[in-house]
């Protein structure tokens, strides 16, 4: 008897609510979201609700596009100007970093594995215990700043875009090292390891120049196509998005090295309809992470995991006290102006996440030995990881004294317009509070600087354009225009607003 495909998509609805639920609950407590996602693929699997789902081609399928989605969406997301002042360290470590950690931790796990004389020791040995360090070696931030904004953390010392600009592309060599360790292994250890790692570095050279040059091409166009219906260029990006990732593999180019760098390029440029587009992306990559963590939930049941939780736990902290900090170490030393704690604080973040779990599928569908059990135990790991560093993050930060002191404020966004990228003005929504009424309750009253100028007024769900005799009221929500920053400021200030936030009284 066949599962309709009504059924199916009520399973997804329900699971994919849940996920939400989980989400919100995560954000309350500062819980890794990604962890809760895997919880109700988990719970939902054979041990729990029993929906069996062991189709690992599938679950790599969705991995792969789900991935290539939240890289484009991070590269987007990404300012070229944040992330300046650190590219050199976030290369370095997105590159020699992720080396010397598969290098140490293969190593180590090697050694372990070989006085036990059980699990991955037999067959392959050593190139077993690297291919599995391959596989943990990138790190994944986006839960790290899901809690650093649901505690209202703000990082010093440039540390969030380093962290996102390595987080982002760190995956590429963590990919090229898996792939290269399952051909060696394959081929029984006859390999040219000086072509092997000529061939790695082409593929991310002919990946990030395919992503810079596809990107340029690819804003090009979306701003000399005429398309009548606005709805599509949200699509038109995702379409460039697909075939950036695609037409670089057909290239021998690192597939997402480019799309990270396409999204990076797109994001960064001036093209119309962009908001449109950033928020289609926002909620795209949010869809995609729930999928593929669902799936690969789903992918695992409880009770295989027992076996491995002995090794599990030995490896994870190995990573997370030793390999990482060592190999951020080593990676930084060119950089003396760091301080150890921020090089410390960089360490303590190598939290595993949702890539390293997809590409412990890759071995599975190539059918390297002990392919289950490395799957079992990077799914293990990235639990532990979640789970010890994730829940510590902000109390890591505080105690390194790089962590702004949190602020409760309450963001507006009572107003959804979108001006052209060409309109050089400043825009901000302020609600009224009892200090802006100090010098007097009409619009004329307030101390508002010159070239800025109040063009709505939101008053119980009904918008208005206001006057100068226009009388405010509290929790009157305004929409405030200027062309100056320097001005922008000034009006915070005389309204008793910080930052274009409202103080929670």
């Amino acid at each position: 008897m066949g599962i309709s495909v009504e059924l199916v998509l009520l399973v997804m609805s329900v699971l994919f609510f849940l996920s939400m639920l989980a989400g919100k609950a995560g954000y309350k407590f500062g819980v890794p979201v990604l962890l809760l996602f895997l919880a109700v693929g988990m719970l939902s699997g054979s041990d729990g609700l029993g929906i069996e789902f062991e189709n690992f081609e599938v679950a790599q399928t969705i991995g792969t596009i789900a991935l290539c989605i939240i890289l484009f969406s991070g590269g987007m997301d990404t300012k070229i100007a944040d992330i300046r002042p650190v590219i050199p360290q976030g290369i370095v470590l997105a590159t020699i970093g992720v080396l010397l950690t598969t290098f140490f931790t293969g190593m180590m796990i090697w050694l372990i594995f070989s006085v036990t004389e059980s699990g991955i020791s037999e067959g392959a040995g050593l190139l077993s215990a690297l291919l599995l360090a391959a596989i943990m070696s990138s790190t994944d931030s986006a839960s790290v700043f899901a809690i650093l904004r649901s505690k209202g953390i703000h990082l010093k010392k440039n540390l969030r875009p380093l962290l996102e600009l390595e987080s982002g592309s760190n995956d590429p060599m963590a990919f090229m090292l898996t792939i290269t360790l399952i051909g060696i292994i394959q081929s029984g250890g006859d390999t040219n390891y000086w072509l092997t790692g000529g061939k790695i570095l082409m593929q991310l050279i002919i990946g990030g120049a395919a992503g810079f040059f596809l990107g340029k091409l690819a804003v090009r166009i979306i701003n000399h196509i005429k398309i009548d219906n606005a709805a599509f260029y949200p699509i038109l990006v995702l379409t460039s998005c697909i075939f950036i990732f695609s037409l670089t593999y057909f290239i021998q180019g690192n597939g997402y090295l480019a799309v990270y760098i396409g999204g990076l390029v797109i994001g960064n440029a001036k093209f119309i309809h962009k908001r449109s587009v950033m928020n289609f992306f926002d909620g795209l990559a949010w869809l995609s992470q729930i999928l593929m963590f669902l799936t690969l939930g789903l992918l695992v049941n409880p009770h295989e995991l027992i076996p491995v939780i002995i090794p599990g736990l030995i490896i994870s902290l190995i990573m997370i006290l030793i390999t990482r900090p060592l190999s951020v170490f080593i990676s930084l030393l060119p950089f003396r102006k760091m301080s150890f704690r921020e090089k410390s604080f960089i360490s303590w973040v190598g939290l595993r996440g949702a890539v390293p779990i997809i590409f412990a599928i890759i071995p599975l569908a190539e059918q390297v030995p002990h392919a289950q059990f490395i799957f079992n135990l990077v799914f293990f790991c990235t639990l532990v990881s979640l789970v010890v560093q994730g829940t510590t993050l902000t109390a890591f930060a505080r105690w390194h004294k790089l962590a702004d002191k949190p602020r409760e404020y309450k963001k507006l966004e009572e107003f959804d317009l979108e001006f052209s990228d060409e309109i050089k003005t400043i825009t901000t929504e302020i609600a009224v509070i009892g200090q802006t009424l100090s010098n007097g309750n009409r619009l004329m009253d307030i101390p508002l600087p010159d070239k800025t100028l109040v063009v709505m007024v939101k008053r119980n769900d009904k918008y208005f354009v206001p006057t100068g005799n226009t009388v405010l009221q509290e929790d009157d929500k305004l929409l405030i225009i200027t062309d100056d920053q320097d001005a922008l400021m000034e009006t915070y200030r005389n309204m008793g607003i910080e930052d274009g936030l409202v103080k929670k009284q």
